[in-house]
């Protein structure tokens, strides 16, 4: 059975920083890509970052040079280090393998 639990999130201010864990199991992890999502109250879900088996990570514009989307192997872990944090990156953060989703975890960055 496949499982993903996110945590880390919390309340912060502007120009914070936090750090997301999304820890997985029931499937091999270190030959897949993983995404995290994330979702702000009224909008659809998007694309924050993903990083594939070899480590190549994408990122959406929004984020680009404030995230960094990490792994590691040993720990079946995937990281999302958030820096420079403003009120729009305030939403739920998902992590995300193929189609399964785990429950979030939720971010919120006051001005």
């Amino acid at each position: 059975q496949v499982q993903l639990v996110e945590s880390g999130g919390g309340s912060v201010q502007a120009g914070a920083s936090l750090r997301l864990s999304c820890v997985v199991s029931g499937f091999t992890f270190s030959a897949h890509s993983l995404g995290w999502y994330r979702q702000a109250p009224g909008k659809e879900r998007e694309l924050v970052a993903t990083i594939s088996s070899r480590g190549s990570t994408n990122y959406a514009d929004s984020v680009k040079r404030r995230f960094t989307i990490s792994r590691d192997n040993t720990k079946n872990t995937v990281f999302l280090q958030m820096t420079s944090l403003k009120p729009e990156d305030t939403a739920v953060y998902y992590c995300r393998w193929t189609t399964q989703w785990g429950q979030g975890t939720q971010v919120t960055v006051s001005s």
